[in-house]
């Protein structure tokens, strides 16, 4: 941890009753001790930076404004909230962000009384304030609510049916627009275009034009409006737009001033009504690497504060995202049908060469995940091909679209989707956990889980030509190793491989659980086979091995409920196929922060608690399968001889 001697005032915060304690006077100290802080701890391990850094005045006079908690201050997703939790009571547990045992990547109910809503995905901020206003109202509990929303937040839809219901109740609560012109990528959208677009429109121009023709023919209203052109600039100034969303609109006002931060604050918690106050800050400020590319430094890993340069890990070769950027800018190159779309990841998609070498073909929706997979449906109507790169966690928030709009009309969508399984340091909210159980029960879905990278880019062109709803689901990080080979293969749809042929159990694994297991199988002289589908299984696999092992266990990435080993009883069940199963997956928990090892750890699913939980299970039903065995042998005997009987008293020989 970075030693205190170098934040004399930032020393004494334990929480915002402290900072409240300070004269104003000695605010701007703080927020400069807050930010050096930030750079010092975070270059340590890593977290999420350049959001925070831009939020740091902002904290500041929110939290001395706002009588926290008693007051709620919502943020929205938690990137640009390290310095909030610094003020709460966390400052010295910083460095532990992100990491097992430490405090959580993005904001927490449990951890403090501070953090008033957990999020990790965005656009939540909005909603939550004005259920907490609604209940101040309800309960008559004399707290102000506000929310922060900004980081790009506002691109997405959820917020915008917030707006919608707070301009139309007449609550108390603020809502600060947090303007630093950025998501994670850079903001896209036309909301955050919409000024600029207008006043520089043809429809504008027109609009002036007949503004000062009816204007001239009444002298005193062009003195009063000096000229057209500032008479359509108030018109379609944004306090209007929101004022005419019933949201009285502050602002802009300069994000880093702490004094006027405070002052404008201060009077908008005494006013009555749904208030929006817009303020302006920069992304990485007052470190300049981060100002200059806020992109890269977002989330980066361990650095060194002085010379700005990341501390890389070492890899072992790509990673799954890299094989599928890798594969679509071949795919794009071969087909011009090809589109790739992503609702605001192309970093962390593998998305970067694509956008730059095919610009008229991708397309980055911003955090409008329901708008990525419908507008991917329409495409696909109309004969184009669609990729929908998209992380596990955020395909939830798309549920509806990819039933309706995709599935239930077959058109063939392809969805690459990243980060499936556990994650590490993003923690709870972001665990790829659910993908096969919530995509398992849809009807013309084909769903495929690569064992390793050239497989992965095998079933991505699968997916492609299957003419159906395809997803292919591979994890983060990199794979076990396997050499890519440049020729596309489609695999046959529904064909599971078997990689060895043991005695006695049989284990059938799923996507990256297949290198997990083949020491343990090779160890034992276990069967194991690689599913590669998880939806159609290869049923005629499955019954064989059914009928030539004792026992089965299935090992997926996933949650065990309703996940690819449900799938596996399921075809079991109706086989009447009596053997026994053992189903290894995620367990009906959500797993935290960590890293992906020690989340792997966490739910039972690394290579160590694999082969001790499979092994004893093994152990405790042989004995039983032994007894049924000899059973079967007596009955059998018993039967013979008496026949046999039969046949001498017969007198048949």
């Amino acid at each position: 941890m970075p030693t205190m001697d170098a934040y004399p005032l930032l020393s004494t915060i334990e929480s915002p009753a402290d900072l409240r304690a300070l004269p104003q006077s000695e605010l701007e100290k703080v927020a400069r001790e807050l930010r050096a802080y930030l750079i010092d701890a975070v270059s340590q391990k890593g977290g999420h930076f350049a959001a925070g850094l831009g939020a740091v005045e902002l904290s500041v006079a929110l939290h001395y404004v706002y009588q926290t908690p008693q007051d709620r201050v919502v943020w929205d997703v938690g990137h640009q909230a390290y310095p909030h939790k610094v003020l709460t009571g966390r400052r010295d547990r910083l460095s532990s962000i992100k990491h097992k045992g430490g405090l959580a990547p993005f904001l927490a109910r449990h951890e403090s009384p501070y953090d008033a809503f957990g999020a990790g995905h965005s656009s939540t901020s909005l909603s939550a304030a004005l259920g907490m206003a609604i209940a101040a109202a309800r309960t008559g509990t004399p707290r102000r609510v506000a929310a922060v929303i900004g980081d790009g937040a506002m691109s997405a839809g959820m917020a915008f049916e917030a707006l919608n219901h707070i301009g139309s109740l007449d609550l108390d609560m603020l809502v600060v627009l947090n303007d630093n012109d950025m998501s994670i990528s850079e903001a896209i959208g036309a909301f955050s275009n919409y000024l600029a677009r207008l006043l520089s429109s043809k429809r504008y121009a027109d609009l002036r034009a007949t503004g000062k023709r009816l204007l001239r023919r009444v002298p005193p209203a062009l003195a009063l409006a000096r000229s057209s052109q500032a008479f359509m600039r108030g018109i379609m100034r944004p306090e209007t737009i929101f004022d005419d969303m019933g949201l009285h609109y502050v602002g802009p006002i300069d994000g880093h001033d702490v004094g006027a931060l405070v002052a404008t604050l201060r009077n908008l918690r005494e006013r009555k009504g749904p208030q929006l106050l817009h303020v302006v800050t920069t992304k990485g400020k007052g470190y300049a690497p981060a100002e200059a590319d806020p992109i890269t430094w977002h989330g980066p890993g361990p650095f060194d504060p002085r010379t700005g340069i990341v501390l890389k890990e070492k890899s072992s070769g790509p990673s799954y995202s890299q094989i599928f950027g890798q594969w679509l800018m071949d795919i794009a190159a071969a087909d011009e049908r090809v589109v790739a779309i992503t609702p605001a990841m192309r970093e962390g998609s593998g998305l970067v060469q694509f956008s730059k070498r095919f610009p008229d073909r991708y397309f980055d929706v911003g955090i409008a995940e329901q708008h990525a997979v419908t507008v991917a449906a329409g495409m696909a109507c109309d004969g184009l091909k669609p990729v929908v790169a998209i992380y596990s966690t955020f395909l939830q928030r798309a549920y509806d679209q990819l039933i309706h709009d995709v599935a239930l009309q077959k058109l063939p969508v392809v969805f690459a989707v990243d980060r499936a399984g556990l994650v590490g340091g993003d923690g709870a909210t972001h665990q790829g956990s659910f993908d096969l159980s919530y995509q398992r029960c849809i009807p013309n879905l084909v769903i495929m889980a690569p064992a390793d990278e050239n497989e992965c880019r095998q079933m991505l062109y699968t997916a492609l030509v299957c003419g159906q709803p395809a997803a292919v689901r591979y994890p983060r990080g990199t794979g076990p190793g396997v050499a890519v080979q440049a020729q596309m293969l489609a695999c046959p749809i529904g064909r599971a491989e078997v990689r060895r042929v043991g005695q006695g159990l049989a284990i059938l694994a799923f996507g990256p659980m297949v290198s997990a297991c083949e020491a343990l199988a090779e160890a034992h002289d276990l069967t194991l086979v690689n599913m590669r589908f998880v939806k159609p299984l290869d049923r005629d696999t499955l019954l064989e091995i059914a009928s030539e092992h004792d026992a089965i266990v299935t090992v997926e990435e996933n949650v065990v409920a309703g996940g690819a080993g449900s799938a596996v009883n399921e075809v079991l069940l109706a086989a009447d196929a009596r053997l026994p199963v053992l189903n290894c997956g995620i367990p009906d928990r959500f797993i935290e922060h960590g890293s992906r090892e020690d989340c792997l750890a966490s739910a039972g699913l690394d290579r160590a608690s694999l082969e001790a939980r499979i092994l004893e299970w093994w152990q405790s039903v042989a004995p039983a399968l032994m007894r049924a065995r000899l059973r079967g042998r007596r009955s059998a005997l018993a039967a013979l001889r008496a026949w046999r009987g039969y046949r001498s008293e017969s007198g048949r020989s």
